[in-house]
């Protein structure tokens, strides 16, 4: 039921929010040059990975030895505004359309996270990747990441029809005020580098 629910759901909405999409990749074509989507390989259902999509909020800027600037130094105000409408995530019902991701569920991180997980963490690839989830209604990236994994498992153990509705419903609330979206004195969040396991 709730891979047939997303299915529909994120075919609706597609169609429905085409014209803000089209427009969205326009600016971001036009504001950060380059290619409008980013790419990412995360891992998905039992860690399975698949490539993630979304629009492109940061600038392709790096330092003299070739890696890439500090997100606080490429993620520009349009950008910014990309993230904390979450419009930068619309692509992602590309994803659910193709069954690798999932309207509600824990959000698909980094795979170099992968071996830094306790046993406990690491169930949160039990259920299917969400474009939103628990966390992300409960405090998204002002979380720490033990908070944000403890909600992350607590979902996977009472996922239902309503929860998801539930959350999807308190997502648009989020959205709207605009909650959560970054860490304490950090451009984004901060990166995991494990729980002293």
């Amino acid at each position: 039921m709730k891979k047939s629910f997303d299915f529909f759901m994120a075919f609706f909405v597609s169609i429905i929010l085409l014209p803000i999409i089209i427009v969205v990749a326009f600016l971001v074509h036009l504001k950060l040059a380059g290619p409008v989507l980013f790419r990412q390989v995360r891992p998905g259902l039992n860690g399975k990975p698949f490539e993630m999509i979304k629009f492109r909020t940061m600038k392709d800027a790096l330092d003299a030895d070739g890696n890439p600037l500090p997100d606080s130094e490429r993620l520009t105000a349009f950008g910014q505004f990309l993230r904390s409408s979450s419009l930068d995530e619309l692509p992602e019902l590309w994803n659910v359309l193709k069954g690798d991701m999932s309207l509600v569920g824990p959000r698909p991180l980094l795979m170099e996270y992968l071996p830094l997980y306790s046993a406990e963490q690491c169930r949160r690839h039990d259920a299917r990747p969400g474009i939103t989830g628990w966390a992300q209604i409960n405090g998204r990236n002002a979380l720490s990441w033990e908070e944000k994994f403890k909600l992350d498992v607590w979902y996977v153990d009472n996922q239902s029809f309503w929860l998801d509705i539930k959350i999807l419903f308190l997502t648009v609330k989020k959205v709207l005020v605009r909650d959560g979206i970054s860490a304490e004195g950090e451009a984004t969040m901060s990166k995991f580098t494990g729980s002293g396991r």
